[in-house]
């Protein structure tokens, strides 16, 4: 079939979300935990779906569907729950890696020393992948840009990935420092470093926070303390979304490489936010109702984007709709008509279309322990929006009151990294901003001109 999917999943918030991501793709195949699948669901999905699991599934001589998928992190605590988790009877032990030592929340510790020790092992371990892949098409990687591993390893695993598959997608779903709530002290730093580094060797970062998503268990679940499992299955049904025109047929399928070349229009502006709709209760489900218009207006809501920025501060450049379920094209047209005729959703004057869609019929699926309600049909908003401008001016300021300072800075010094990295990283920062606040600004020169 061809056009496989390789999951990288880096550091401990990488591992945390791919492990809730493959419990929901095994559900969404009728694939047991062992990785078996059953004759009858075998059946129907060679005669429906043409096996659609070989995108992200190799199957063995035996039988047994194996995850397109890798796991990293510098220490053991993480990949050890998946080793002896329910989980551990369906990944290759060679997938799943680690060391003995973490990063301590050190970027250079996770790029210059302990990351290298563990390079070799994981570019082996991806070189095998490929290779049992008719047609690799992309590359998906789940890390932080706030912990040691996420951000310093992610950051060196990424430019010998860049090199050696130069023509491979690489889309990542990525972690945020988050504006108010912190899991490190260092985080600006390690946040703005691999920022610097992912302007060359990622085509599309998905951006998300902890805080943006805590707030949407609050106010849309009602869940009074989100744990990480609660978030971490939000994100699943996003990075399900973006690789389910992959597994299934739809009457307007949208191919991962589709996302770089209509979300970036230029190579830098490569950030886009997502948000997904309904996120609501099964409580809430009995009083709300669930059309295709209705679940539009709550994507684009700001209390449903999974970043704190407000996107009314800026202009839409690009916006991908990826519908599922009980979704027809003359609903979809008519739910983004009157989103167009919103005041608060503002596209730049430059990108008159706007919108990419896609439609696929798969219903969607939730875990049993999801908080989320059933519903016939769901959509994923992939925006990239120039307010997204505040969350590395939030960062920046961060990064600004520790480096004037020099706190901390010798920790990074120690493991083989230049003092200079650092004002070169947040020099390309502020170009990053420069970048977002011209694409901005350019329907006003256009406008002006005209």
């Amino acid at each position: 079939m061809g056009r496989e999917c390789i999951s990288l999943q880096i550091g401990q918030a990488g591992c945390q979300m791919g492990n809730q991501l493959w419990e929901l793709y095994l559900l969404e195949h009728g694939i047991g935990d062992d990785g078996v699948l059953s004759p009858s669901i075998k059946e129907a999905n060679k005669r429906i779906y043409e096996n659609a699991y070989d995108t992200i599934f190799n199957e063995t001589d035996s039988g047994q569907l194996v995850p397109r998928a890798v796991f990293v992190d510098l220490e053991p605590t993480v990949t050890d729950e998946i080793r002896t988790g329910p989980y551990r009877s369906l990944f290759h032990p060679n997938q799943i890696i680690s060391s003995k030592e973490d990063a301590s929340n050190c970027y250079a510790r996770g790029y210059y020393t302990l990351g290298r020790e563990l390079l070799e092992e994981t570019m082996e371990n991806i070189r095998r992948q490929v290779e049992a892949c008719e047609t690799v098409q992309s590359f998906f990687v789940f890390h932080s840009f706030g912990g040691g591993t996420g951000s310093g390893f992610t950051s060196l695993l990424l430019d010998h990935v860049a090199q050696e598959f130069t023509s491979k997608t690489r889309l990542a779903c990525a972690i945020y420092p988050s504006p108010t709530i912190s899991t490190a002290i260092v985080e600006p730093y390690n946040a703005v470093l691999l920022t610097h580094t992912s302007m060359e060797n990622m085509d599309v970062v998905f951006l998300m926070d902890n805080q943006a998503m805590y707030g949407l268990c609050r106010s849309r679940l009602g869940i009074e303390r989100p744990s990480y499992a609660n978030i971490n299955r939000l994100v699943s049904h996003v990075a399900s979304a973006i690789t389910c025109s992959l597994r299934f047929s739809g009457s307007l399928n949208v191919d991962l490489s589709e996302f770089q070349t209509n979300l970036v229009p230029y190579p830098r502006i490569h950030f886009p936010v997502t948000a997904l709709g309904p996120v609501r209760s099964p409580e809430q489900a009995y009083r709300e109702n669930n059309s295709v218009r209705q679940i539009t207006e709550q994507a684009f809501s700001k209390e449903n984007l999974f970043l704190t920025c407000d996107p009314s501060h800026g202009r839409y450049m690009a916006c991908g709709l990826l519908y599922r379920g009980d979704v027809i094209p003359k609903d979809v047209n008519a739910a983004i008509a009157d989103i167009k005729q919103k005041r608060t959703v503002q596209f730049v004057s430059w990108c008159p279309t706007g919108f990419k869609v896609g439609i696929n019929h798969r219903l969607p699926v939730f875990a049993p322990q999801s908080d989320l309600a059933i519903t016939t049909r769901m959509v994923t908003v992939l925006s990239n929006n120039t307010s997204i401008g505040e969350v590395w001016e939030v960062l920046d300021r961060k990064f600004d009151l520790l480096f004037r300072k020099r706190a901390f800075v010798h920790w990074y010094v120690n493991d083989c990294m230049e003092e200079g990295e650092f004002s070169e990283a947040r020099e390309n920062l502020d170009a990053l901003e420069e970048d977002y606040r011209s694409a901005y600004d350019m329907g006003d020169d256009l406008n002006d001109e005209i």
